[in-house]
């Protein structure tokens, strides 16, 4: 036997076993790098200036900073939501593009518009919960309703006559009232603006007779008594309406709805990255300035781990698809 033999083997096996923990090293070092001397891109779904811009643009600048790296938001708006989701749930899953959105394209629109180009689910891994919007609903200070008692005895005095706004088909502020008229055995005529804040003008104005209404937008109506409060969707009761009941006190039973923002990234990003980021989501939430600016857009916020995010939006998902199933609803 060739006495040189052994001791090449040795070697090709110290060469070997030295390349493949270089490259393990190597590979440790570039996720550990991570995001070194790239911009992040941060998507909103939706035109600037709106509430999950706002608050969207106050995270990723607080995620810029603790990265050490700048985070652009994208507005890439339409279609409710879905054209941003699906260049996302399209992008490399490598941590450089996250989708900053809400309940309706994660949750709502899929079950309206047949086949989207993304996976709402399987087309994402779920970072964090940002927060979580409140609803009242409400009605014009001359309407004769004082409480939801009221307002359902006259819907089944005019079966079909009572009419509702929403800031658009397929938002959330519609899927309260089909969940109403479900829950109720209710007829209701829905009518659908472009936006939240032409339906708040008309409910003021007596066009409609009532609307389930974000808190931040109501609440300065309410409190100057030109909106009614008939009811909360939380849980519990909103401190700056300590008299207002919930609709479970109002006898409404399984109506806890509220509207949420989150954070997602592509499936298949690699989970040293989500966890990063969902620390760091987890971080900014606590800041004093970031904590005065959701209060003021109405925004509870929430934080928690990426698999409460993803049960939260498999719950609502399925939840919302069965009110849609039921009312016959369609996109316009």
């Amino acid at each position: 036997m060739n006495p040189a033999f052994p001791l090449f083997s040795l070697t090709r096996r110290s060469l070997i076993a030295g390349s493949c923990a270089l490259l393990a090293t190597g590979g440790a070092l570039a996720q550990g790098q991570w995001p070194t001397g790239r911009v992040i891109t941060w998507v909103v779904p939706y035109p600037p200036g709106g509430g999950t811009d706002v608050l969207g643009r106050a995270v990723a600048q607080k995620l810029g900073g603790t990265l050490g790296t700048n985070v652009i938001v994208d507005n890439r708006a339409g279609a409710t939501g879905t054209i941003g989701a699906a260049y996302v749930a399209k992008s490399a899953p490598d941590g450089y593009t996250l989708l900053g959105t809400t309940i309706g394209p994660q949750a709502i629109a899929p079950h309206l518009m047949g086949k989207l180009p993304y996976d709402p689910i399987g087309g994402f891994a779920p970072v964090a919960i940002i927060g979580t919007i409140p609803h009242i609903l409400v009605v014009g200070a001359n309407q004769p309703y004082r409480n939801v008692a009221d307002l359902l005895a006259a819907a089944k005095a005019q079966p079909g006559k009572l009419a509702f706004a929403s800031g658009g088909t397929g938002t959330i502020l519609q899927m309260q009232g089909e969940l109403l008229a479900q829950q109720t055995g209710s007829r209701f005529i829905h009518v659908p603006y472009k936006g939240d804040s032409p339906a708040v003008q008309d409910t003021l104005g007596e066009q409609v007779n009532f609307m389930f209404a974000p808190a931040a937008a109501a609440l300065p109506h309410v409190q100057s008594g030109r909106l009614r409060a008939l009811a909360v969707t939380s849980a519990a009761r909103l401190k700056p309406l300590p008299d207002v009941p919930t609709m479970a006190e109002a006898g409404i039973k399984d109506f806890v709805v509220e509207q949420w923002q989150a954070v997602f990234a592509p499936a298949g990003t690699p989970a040293p990255i989500v966890e990063r980021l969902n620390r760091d989501v987890n971080a900014a939430l606590k800041t004093p300035d970031l904590v005065a600016l959701a209060d003021k857009l109405g925004v509870n916020l929430v934080g928690g781990t990426p698999a409460q995010l993803g049960a939260l939006q498999k719950s609502d998902s399925a939840k919302w698809a069965e009110v849609i199933r039921k009312g016959g609803i369609k996109a316009d």
